[in-house]
């Protein structure tokens, strides 16, 4: 498929995009390119091919579920201003 300088100048008014006038062939011919492609890859047979979740079809590294810092709540809460069993106590803002 072919786009002419006036189809570029109608999908960028309607996309509400700034084209330059010396810029309409090249993406006249960058965008046909791209619709030719799209033609190439539906024509294409794809019926025997089962759909892959991942290109690369590769597991994913997953590291130890381990505890790597200490737990620092009591010094974090010793800064608050109202705690109550490991909790911080602040006023009610929705009556």
């Amino acid at each position: 498929m072919s786009l002419t300088a006036e189809d570029v100048n109608k999908i960028a008014r309607l996309a509400r995009l700034g084209i330059k006038d010396l810029d309409t062939d090249a993406y006249a011919k960058d965008l046909s390119n791209i619709l030719d492609l799209m033609t190439q890859m539906s024509a294409l047979k794809t019926d025997s091919i089962a759909p892959m979740a991942h290109p690369l079809d590769q597991a994913q590294r997953l590291r130890p579920d381990l505890v790597t810092e200490q737990d620092n709540r009591e010094n974090f809460q010793t800064c608050a201003p109202q705690v109550e069993e490991g909790l911080y106590l602040v006023p009610k803002v929705i009556e």
